[in-house]
C-alpha cells in the first residue's frame, strides 16, 4: 500500500499541534516538558515518599506517631523503593540489548 508523504506530514503536524497528551485515566502532560525534566520530578517524589516514611518511623520510635500513619507511610514507601527497583532494572536490561545490537 503506497503512502502519500504530504499526508504522512500534515497527519504528523496535526498530532504535534496538540497542546497536551492524555493518556487515559491521568492528567494531561505537556509535551514540552523534556525527559530529564519529567525523570527529575519523578526522583523527587521517590525521595519525598521515604523521607516520610523514614520521619514516620522515627516518630513511631519516639512513641509521638499514630500507627495507622505509620503503616501506611511505611507501605507507601516499600511500594515505591519496589517500583524503583523494578525501573532500574528495565532499563539495564534495555541498555544491554542496546550493546547487543549489531551495528
Amino acid at each position: 500500500m503506497p503512502v502519500n508523504f504530504s499526508d504522512a506530514v500534515s497527519a504528523y503536524q496535526k498530532v504535534a499541534g496538540k497542546d497536551t497528551v492524555k493518556p487515559s485515566g491521568s492528567n494531561p502532560i505537556a509535551p514540552s516538558e523534556d525527559f530529564a525534566s519529567t525523570l527529575r520530578g519523578m526522583a523527587d517524589e521517590v525521595v519525598g515518599t521515604l523521607n516520610e516514611g523514614e520521619m514516620q518511623s522515627l516518630k513511631a520510635a519516639a512513641g509521638t506517631a499514630d500507627l495507622t500513619e505509620v503503616v501506611t507511610a511505611m507501605s507507601k514507601a516499600e511500594v515505591t523503593l519496589q517500583t524503583v527497583v523494578t525501573v532500574r532494572d528495565r532499563v539495564v536490561q534495555a541498555y544491554q540489548e542496546i550493546l547487543r545490537m549489531p551495528i
